[in-house]
């Protein structure tokens, strides 16, 4: 197959992880069917010291099997978070199964953007596809603990993202926050900041942590 005619998306979508994989990120992009739609207001992370910028959407549909099985095993992790990305929920959710357990830096930010929608099925695969995370010296906790230090403004969005959905369309489900899948992930790196919990819940309701 050909690359993406439109060379805006192939910028934008080789844009989304570190340069070193850029050559990995074209041979991806060779096996996608043509986008639709250009993807959808790219958000900037910090990964290991290098800015990459990550679509919030994308709109290509997804590959054949034969096309994806062609793909050397780092190839099949980046079509997997590209896909992480897509419009549609359940294909959103699909993908992301096959990234919680890798050990690589560059997937993190596509699993945190995730944390912070609002597909309840997502924040279950999240919350428990990370258990390590609350193990002391744990690679990936530390790994998690490193992107969220280098990134606190996207991490402090997503904690308000998260706070906001509970409380918009969870709470008659999940009474108190803790018990709500959402924040399951981050109970290792403490809890949301007052001032974070002020803005992501109405004013008339007390938001309460406790299990």
């Amino acid at each position: 197959m050909q690359l993406p005619r439109d060379p805006n998306v192939t910028r934008v979508l080789v844009a989304a992880f570190p340069a070193r994989l850029a050559g990995d990120v074209l041979s991806v992009l060779a096996v996608m069917p043509d986008a639709r739609l250009m993807p959808l207001q790219p958000f900037e992370v910090e990964v290991q010291g290098e800015t990459v910028a990550i679509p919030s959407r994308i709109y290509n549909e997804e590959p054949e099997a034969a096309w994806e099985r062609s793909l050397t095993r780092t190839q099949q992790m980046i079509l997997h978070c590209l896909y992480a990305r897509h419009h549609d929920g359940w294909v959103r959710q699909r993908h992301l199964e096959q990234i919680m357990t890798s050990d690589e830096p560059w997937v993190v930010p596509f699993v945190v953007q995730l944390a912070g929608e609002y597909v309840l099925e997502i924040l279950e695969v999240i919350g428990e596809g990370l258990p390590d995370l609350a193990v002391p010296g744990a690679a990936r906790r530390r790994q998690y603990g490193e992107f969220i230090a280098r990134n606190p403004a996207f991490f402090a969005r997503t904690e308000r993202r998260v706070v906001s959905y509970w409380s918009e369309y969870y709470r008659w489900k999940y009474k108190v926050f803790g018990t709500y899948p959402g924040p399951r992930w981050w109970k290792p790196f403490g809890q949301p900041r007052q001032s974070t919990w002020a803005r992501g819940c109405r004013a008339t309701h007390r938001l309460r942590w406790q299990t």
